[in-house]
């Protein structure tokens, strides 16, 4: 089969693959069937940003093990490449994290930003773990060197399949009860294979902190559905 097909197919597959995992983790991780009252949509809806966070889980750490490494295995990615890579942080490994943010921003950042920087990173350190998100640059400089047709849309494709985990990630613990919200604070790539001895090659996109809720979201707000969604011949 020639790449060009094999990459249409890819892309027409893709969307049914996403709404599987979703509706199969809005079987398995809500703790029972999925009803016409409960359809996996309302976890996507009901998945919201919650800074407000402690270190309790309701249930056991394996649980959060369990549901990531599922979401690893079956989220869709480009050519089947698997290009995602994670690692999950508890307690004192969690904080460490934080730690090394805390220590790097304290270098950049302007004297009168630090305080608020240093409450805000205190709000993620309070939680229960994070989810580290990297993609493994290697596969996507593999499959680039194999496949010259689509070099350019390789590190394209990682990124999207990297936030479908994301995403799915999210959703996921939200819909078990926990409270999560997603930052972007890769500028410890380096500090962060160091200390959990990592390859080279792992590249930091994003950290999901989770926890128990202690608060509630910010009120969220939506653009006119005319200006994001246009369909033709229904």
């Amino acid at each position: 089969m020639s790449t060009a097909k094999q990459g249409s197919i890819f892309w027409l597959s893709i969307t049914g693959l996403l709404c599987s995992v979703f509706f199969l983790a809005g079987q398995y991780y809500a703790g029972g069937p999925t009803s016409a009252s409960t359809p996996f949509l309302d976890f996507v809806k009901a998945r919201r940003t919650y800074y407000a966070l402690n270190d309790t889980l309701g249930f056991g750490k394996e649980t959060v093990v369990e549901i990531v490494q599922d979401l690893v295995q079956d989220v869709p990615s480009a050519f089947n490449s698997q290009s995602n890579r994670v690692v999950i942080l508890f307690d004192q490994e969690h904080g460490k994290f934080w730690d090394t943010v805390s220590r790097t921003l304290k270098n950049i950042v302007t004297e009168d930003q630090w305080q608020s920087t240093s409450d805000r990173i205190a709000t993620f350190k309070a939680a229960a773990g994070s989810v580290l998100f990297f993609v493994d640059e290697a596969v996507v400089q593999e499959l680039a060197a194999n496949i010259p047709t689509y070099a350019n849309e390789f590190p394209t494709w990682a990124t999207e399949s990297g936030g479908m985990l994301q995403h799915s990630t999210w959703t996921a613990l939200e819909a078990k009860g926990l409270g999560a919200n997603l930052q972007h604070y890769n500028l410890v790539n380096e500090e962060v294979a160091k200390t959990w001895n990592l390859p080279a090659t792992w590249r930091l996109k994003s950290q999901l902190v989770f926890g128990g809720r202690t608060g509630e979201p910010g009120e969220k707000t939506f653009k006119p559905l005319s200006e994001k969604l246009k369909v033709f011949g229904a």
